[in-house]
């Protein structure tokens, strides 16, 4: 067993767990945290994507023990316990999801895209998107509510035009 201490959410927390054990497994079986799915297992989906020291990752392909003494937010990590945060508003005002099984790792995804281009091209958020897949939505819902969460973290109305 190894012992793994990490920023989860902006708390400490700390777990003994198999030398093997990806970051997934740790943050769902562990800390039970739950928003990352498993999908693919192979990194192809984007159901499991957390943001690990800011850039978005593959929690199914990254060891726990790579993510000692860093920083992983979570979708639970996102809003507060009374307020979502302005991309999950967006998303909820859009109908931007259906099933909502992609919804963590697409939402935390676009979250690091904001957090590095605060207001991103259709082209840009395309891109950021890549790596998450969806079987629900054609995609367009998504972006748009990635733009219209881009305008309001830019201090910009929810209710100005796309």
């Amino acid at each position: 067993m190894t012992q793994v201490t990490m920023i989860v959410n902006g708390d400490s927390r700390t777990a003994s767990v198999p030398p093997e054990t990806t970051l997934l497994m740790l943050l769902r079986e562990h800390f039970n945290l739950t928003g990352a799915k498993l999908g693919c297992d192979v990194g192809d989906c984007g159901a499991c994507t957390v943001i690990v020291d800011g850039k978005p990752v593959n929690a199914c392909l990254m060891l726990a023990v790579q993510a000692e003494g860093r920083s992983v937010l979570t979708i639970e990590g996102l809003a507060t316990q009374n307020e979502l945060h302005p991309i999950q508003k967006a998303f909820e005002d859009q109908a931007s999801l259906q099933c909502g099984f992609c919804g963590p790792g697409v939402i935390l995804s676009a979250k690091a895209l904001l957090d590095n281009i605060p207001d991103p091209s259709k082209q840009e958020i395309r891109d950021a998107l890549s790596g998450n897949l969806c079987r629900c939505t054609g995609y367009t819902k998504m972006i748009e509510a990635i733009q219209e969460s881009a305008r309001v973290l830019r201090g910009g109305s929810a209710d100005q035009a796309v």
